[in-house]
């Protein structure tokens, strides 16, 4: 073989060589993206499964304001609150309906493992006879008592903030004298500006923790212009239940604490973030929530509800 001959063999062998080397760079440069992409994939894959598969946002008992078959009692009040058993509904926000005793009303929840930790009467009521209001909480055994409304004229001022403060802090320690926790629940006209707040941080801020809480409406608290969730964090120690409900998507927000029965929703289908602000009931550690549903279509949007709040997953 000659010397030119070798050398040609030579340089072909290199270069083949040098191609292998090339193709096996290649491959293996290829397959490591493709591990690399493959491994951000199963990552990506494991987390939405984790995510899908957490424990449980709402974990408390589900319980109903009795507000919500104010139409339906008239129709028989055992046939009702079997519909609200068989709905695995467990706790009622009372009183008792018109034409039976709450001793009456007592024994039909009783019968049905219904129990009943707080009612709602009249802001009237309370600064007239606190008295009989403690007796009527204790017939059913609830430990809290909540004012839905502060009576007012066309707008909500700081006088009637103030008178607001005056009269919860007075009736609020006639109430715990007696064992009993008064509630102010928010109806959304408090939300009015005032000075760097507004005026549902003045009542707050100014009634006495020891004798008064608080029992967020969340659809009220949102249509008002707040956020709940911020709320439940912000004033974390002070509330104590929340009334769940939703808006129809596309109803502006205002500060006159009242809506169309027809713009109440399940929840999940309307303006709410229903998780958020259950994560943050749940962190502030609410015990109690319930459902008021004030629509006509309260019966079919009620297991809608039930269902979603169940289905939320962390």
């Amino acid at each position: 073989m000659s010397f030119l001959h070798s050398e040609g063999l030579y340089i072909n062998t290199f270069t083949s060589l040098n191609s292998l080397l090339f193709k096996h760079y290649c491959y293996f440069h290829a397959m490591k993206k493709l591990y690399i992409s493959l491994c951000l994939l199963f990552c990506f894959y494991q987390s939405n499964v984790f995510a899908q598969s957490g424990g449980a946002i709402f974990t408390n008992a589900v319980g109903v304001q009795a507000y919500t078959y104010r139409n339906s009692w008239a129709g028989g009040i055992a046939p009702v609150l079997d519909s609200i058993k068989a709905l695995g509904i467990t706790e009622m926000e009372g009183p008792n309906p018109k034409n039976i005793s709450p001793e009456e009303f007592k024994k039909l929840l009783n019968e049905r493992g219904i129990s009943m930790p707080s009612i709602g009467v009249d802001y009237g009521l309370i600064g007239k006879d606190p008295y009989g209001v403690v007796s009527l909480a204790k017939t059913f055994g609830a430990t809290f008592v909540m004012v839905a409304w502060i009576p007012h004229g066309k707008d909500f001022t700081i006088d009637d903030a103030k008178k607001a403060v005056d009269d919860f802090n007075r009736e609020g320690k006639i109430l715990k004298d007696n064992g009993i926790t008064l509630c102010y629940h928010d109806h959304g006209y408090e939300f009015g500006p005032y000075r760097d707040g507004t005026l549902l941080d003045y009542i707050i801020q100014n009634t006495n923790p020891e004798y008064v809480s608080f029992e967020m409406d969340i659809m009220w608290t949102f249509h008002g212009g707040g956020d709940p969730a911020k709320l439940l964090y912000k004033y974390k120690n002070r509330w104590k239940m929340l009334h769940l409900k939703d808006i129809r998507k596309g109803v502006a927000n205002d500060l006159t604490g009242g809506t169309s029965t027809n713009n109440d929703v399940a929840l999940g289908t309307g303006q709410l973030d229903i998780p958020g602000i259950l994560k943050a009931a749940k962190a502030v550690g609410i015990p109690h929530y319930f459902i008021e549903d004030e629509s006509p279509n309260h019966a079919a949007q009620i297991p809608v509800t039930i269902a979603y709040i169940r289905g939320l997953k962390e």
